[in-house]
């Protein structure tokens, strides 16, 4: 995939700028209409917790506000920090406007044009239902603002080229919602929503090229997570050779411990922690249907 990389940017220097402004720009990405949507703190409040906002914008460790900003997530490419994004108006989002949270969270765009790294997991936002934008908009409102933040990203050359970003998403980006399925349950249907939506399991569950997309051919067969951790297989045949049950898998999520007993440590002990202990039962249970059903595509 790096030659890929490499044969599509040379080819597009040799037709010249016009190419290589149209390959930098990455896909086209149109805006959503939220018009007559009003959104719900409440709600927004779940879907946060659906999403792991909390998780990846929060430094506990740091002593940080909530959502005023994460620690670093240390990747082959460099530490990425998750910024403020409580509603301060310098610091935070505070002077953003809804469509601009929106293309943020669906597109990778920031409010004055530029690519956001994929280390914000937009390839998956872009999935999420216009009201679980509307109504995460209205939660991450409602918390205090706060002054501050985190550093800059600190980012190894060429990967802290922002503009290689929208070559990036012509590669790994694929924007919308997701297709229809048919003959599958609702909860079957919210699982898949949960898991390659909301939740973005394969962000850690999923390898990954060497230029950081997803290796599609492999979903969920394990990946390196921040810091060089390794993150486990989640497919079906994974599980069950691993003894993993239904009952234990609904059990884990909800309280961080495996069959044996032992605690979950790592990422996924964030992800418990920040998320899915917060879940109502029937979506815990939709996920666990869908990560088990051995004809997940």
């Amino acid at each position: 995939m790096v030659r890929t990389f490499w044969m599509v940017a040379g080819t597009a220097v040799l037709l010249g700028g016009g190419a290589v402004a149209w390959l930098m720009a990455g896909p086209s990405v149109p805006d959503r209409d939220l018009t007559g949507l009003s959104g719900d703190v409440n709600r927004g409040a779940y879907v946060a917790r659906l999403s792991g906002c909390i998780a990846c914008h929060t430094d506990p460790a740091g002593g940080g506000a909530v959502l005023a900003g994460g620690s670093a997530i240390d990747t082959e490419f460099g530490s990425f920090f998750a910024p403020n994004i409580t509603p301060h108006p310098e610091d935070g989002i505070g002077s953003w406007t809804l469509a601009e949270f929106s293309r943020s969270l669906t597109a990778g765009m920031a409010p004055d044009g530029g690519h956001l790294f994929p280390a914000f997991p937009y390839s998956f936002y872009t999935r999420l239902t216009d009201q679980d934008v509307v109504d995460l908009w209205a939660a991450v409102n409602s918390v205090p603002a706060v002054a501050g933040g985190p550093p800059a990203h600190r980012l190894r050359f060429p990967f802290n080229w922002t503009r290689g970003v929208g070559l990036w998403k012509r590669l790994y980006f694929e924007p919308g919602s997701q297709a229809p399925v048919e003959g599958r349950s609702d909860s079957w249907l919210r699982g898949r929503y949960l898991s390659e939506a909301a939740a973005h399991c394969g962000a850690c569950h999923t390898p990954r090229t060497l230029l950081g997309g997803l290796d599609s051919d492999r979903k969920f067969e394990g990946g390196t997570g921040p810091g060089n951790e390794k993150i486990p297989a989640i497919t079906p045949g994974a599980l069950a050779r691993e003894g993993w049950t239904a009952d234990d898998l609904r059990y884990a999520f909800r309280t961080g411990l495996t069959p044996s007993g032992d605690s979950l440590g790592g990422s996924m002990a964030e992800v418990i922690r920040d998320g899915t202990r917060y879940w109502s039962d029937p979506d815990i249970a939709a996920l666990v249907e869908y990560l088990m059903d051995p004809e997940v595509p």
